[in-house]
């Protein structure tokens, strides 16, 4: 049946806008969200609430299974684990270590695709990643591969720092960017590539709404 049910996969780098896009072209069409950069952070603070031991890779695949997990797509952001808000959890330091600890076991990795997958649930599915249309939506009919140059991402992001009080250096930041898509495209794990079939949207010049206008057209709406 998930197969009859459809999905748009939204790919591309860190600071493209895939979240915000996504988030808002779900709630347009009425259709889920998979916010899936936030799926091993969200387990790591159930594992850490839990007690469970990092080094029991099993332990933890059999929570990732039974965690409840939803991304509304209203305002403002929510990440509801167990019905929970975790939103203003996640991006600690302490969540990111622990899930980058835990993304290394195959068990917690299988069991997070699986719980991926699951989320594809009728009207359909709009799914915010790095391998969305390649591993975990390979058959999804609608795929886009949403990117920006390193020097605009960069400057979104240092727009969004300084707006926090954050002291930040521009040049650095857009270094940063630079090394980081080179990691993810050059991992052996899932990495960062355009889907076969998918559809390249630059960002760099375009407004928020210019690219969900774009992404609707794509798929008939």
């Amino acid at each position: 049946m998930s197969a009859d049910i459809p999905v748009l996969a939204i790919d591309g780098p860190s600071g493209a806008g895939k979240g915000t896009v996504s988030r808002a072209v779900a709630k347009r069409l009425g259709w889920h969200f998979l916010d899936s950069g936030a799926i091993y952070r969200s387990l790591a603070i159930a594992v850490l609430r839990s007690g469970t031991s990092l080094d029991d890779a099993e332990a933890i695949a059999r929570l990732a299974a039974a965690m409840d997990l939803r991304f509304p797509t209203g305002d403002p952001l929510q990440i509801l684990l167990n019905g929970e808000d975790i939103a203003h959890e996640i991006a600690t330091e302490t969540c990111g270590n622990t899930a980058s600890r835990i993304a290394a076991y195959g068990p917690v990795r299988k069991a997070l695709l699986d719980k991926q997958r699951g989320f594809r649930q009728p009207p359909g599915l709009v799914a915010d990643g790095r391998d969305m249309g390649t591993v975990v939506f390979p058959d999804a009919p609608f795929k886009i591969f949403l990117t920006a140059s390193a020097e605009v991402r960069a400057l979104r992001r240092y727009k969004q720092l300084k707006g926090k009080g954050v002291h930040v250096n521009l040049d650095s930041l857009t270094k940063e960017i630079e090394e980081r898509d080179r990691r993810d495209r050059e991992r052996i794990e899932a990495p960062l590539v355009m889907a076969e079939g998918a559809i390249l949207i630059d960002s760099s010049e375009l407004a928020i709404e210019q690219v969900i206008a774009r992404i609707l057209k794509v798929i008939g709406k």
